[in-house]
């Protein structure tokens, strides 16, 4: 009998903001198709300030709590009714520190084989004082970053190619391939 394969360690960055949200949704996604996957969700928690998401003047242990909580209860609606190809952990990390440090601190501690990180779309003078917190990830990572944002091209009809026999093509008909039953089958195009 094989041994299962390791289970893939991926990281993700949370902080209750739409970017958050669409890189929370792709790391579900991608974890429901595949299996063996274990998501860390990662809220890092402003010292001074908490979260907008919930207010503070003291940000401690039991704060850091209430906000774990908060996200643990998002996962759980996020999974609820989801297929998913086989089981699947998570584990909900509050911390309270810089987004930067902690999200590469915890893939490292995890030994991250994917980081999933929205990126809030800063540019000019305002990323220059604020920072980025994903283009730091993804330069000091020593795994694949995907950094996510919300779709935002507007929907599009592909054109339908079709392969049409004469003289000199104007192109290279694209070789078709399915995955499947641990195979990959090349298709042919249907006669026309």
């Amino acid at each position: 009998m094989n041994p299962a394969p390791p289970a893939t360690q991926v990281v993700i960055a949370y902080d209750f903001t739409p970017s958050a949200e669409e890189a929370l949704q792709r790391a579900i996604e991608v974890a429901c198709r595949a299996p063996h996957h274990v998501l860390h969700v990662l809220v890092s928690i402003d010292s001074h300030a908490g979260l907008s998401i919930l207010p503070t003047k003291e940000v401690n242990y039991d704060y850091a709590q209430q906000i774990q909580e908060m996200v643990s209860q998002r996962m759980i609606a996020r999974f609820a009714g989801r297929e998913a190809s086989s089981e699947i952990q998570f584990f909900v990390h509050a911390r309270i520190g810089k987004p930067a440090e902690e999200i590469l601190e915890l893939a490292q501690s995890v030994s991250a084989d994917l980081i999933f990180i929205g990126s809030h779309g800063k540019t000019g003078l305002e990323r220059l004082v604020l920072g980025s917190v994903s283009e730091r990830v993804v330069r000091e990572a020593k795994c694949p970053v995907m950094v996510v944002r919300a779709k935002t091209y507007p929907p599009t009809e592909l054109m339908h190619v079709i392969k049409y026999d004469h003289e000199r093509p104007a192109y290279n008909a694209p070789h078709r391939y399915t995955y499947v039953d641990q195979r990959v089958v090349q298709s042919v195009w249907p006669a026309i």
